[in-house]
């Protein structure tokens, strides 16, 4: 273990051998940054819809002002916002499917492909070995995964 990068000897049985602490720490690190990037890809996705939804009030506000006899302002609603592109260019389904191809399956790429060379492709290590170095054995609640306690010893 290193000082820089503590990780919980304990065996899961999910650490391939030979696979060192540092290692394990960075494939952890790598892992939790991937995880924000995919929090970062929802509220990417939430923008997005929040967008519509507002483009979409916008129309019934057009329409509303006409129906009430401001045909200018309506008119310049429809003109000059419905429609108008949100970064120059794109909507904002083109950010999100820009930013799908791009950086987002770039970064899920190379995590995968380090787990793969580093780890024999197993997810998580660095959280397992956490886990079963703060559970407490044999109490409820405590198991090492699913149904497992029931033979634990």
């Amino acid at each position: 273990m290193t000082d820089r990068f503590p990780v919980a000897r304990s065996s899961t049985g999910r650490r391939p051998a030979g696979l060192d602490d540092t290692t394990v720490a960075a494939l952890g690190r790598f892992s939790e940054a991937l995880e924000m990037i995919e929090r970062a890809r929802g509220h990417l996705y939430s923008f997005h819809q929040l967008i519509g939804g507002g483009d979409a009030k916008l129309s019934e506000a057009a329409d509303m002002l006409r129906d009430a006899g401001h045909h200018d302002v309506a008119q310049r609603i429809e003109d000059e916002l419905i429609g108008l592109n949100v970064l120059p260019g794109r909507w904002t389904f083109q950010i999100v499917e820009e930013f799908d191809d791009g950086y987002w399956s770039a970064f899920r790429g190379l995590e995968r492909e380090a787990r793969e060379s580093l780890a024999d492709g197993i997810r998580h290590v660095f959280e397992a070995e956490m886990k079963e170095d703060r559970r407490t054995k044999g109490r409820p609640g405590h198991e090492p995964g699913p149904m497992e306690g029931l033979r634990e010893e």
